[in-house]
């Protein structure tokens, strides 16, 4: 299987999540891939999970409720370990559709509301920390031919 390169960070789109062009920053350092949610809400065994954010570009005031979701245990980088809902969804990179576990997290504090960890990005991607918004570059050519 062939792999595609992708830069340090990208504009991707999650469709299942109505979220689109979303900055996200390409993190090998990270195992699991989190993205920012303003508010979870556990209510009758399922996540009603608000992705809203007057910092980042993008995030409007999407609701989504997942009737599947696990916890698990997140180690940040300084060592603290954080227990966080993980849920499944989807991820489009280079037009192509991905599915995904993302950590739900509030990441207002933080540059980018996406990280993308390793578990996704293995056997599919190798990172060239050169490159920046690689997929959303080829989308927008691709787009653009087809006008």
């Amino acid at each position: 299987m062939s792999k595609k390169i992708i830069g340090r960070v990208d504009k991707i789109d999650f469709p299942k999540l109505e979220l689109y062009g979303i900055n996200v920053k390409i993190d090998t350092g990270a195992y699991t891939s989190a993205i920012h949610c303003s508010k979870i809400i556990e209510e009758n065994n399922s996540l009603r999970c608000i992705f809203k954010s007057d910092v980042h570009q993008n995030f409007g005031k999407s609701e989504i409720v997942f009737d599947t979701f696990t916890n698990t245990n997140v180690k940040s980088s300084n060592g603290y370990k954080e227990n966080r809902y993980k849920v499944k969804s989807e991820v489009i990179f280079f037009g192509k559709t991905y599915k995904i576990n993302l950590t739900l997290s509030t990441r207002d504090d933080m540059r980018f509301p996406v990280l993308i960890g390793r578990e996704f990005l293995k056997h599919k991607f190798l990172v060239d920390v050169d490159l920046e918004n690689i997929s959303f570059k080829t989308s927008q050519n691709e787009h653009s031919n087809t006008i």
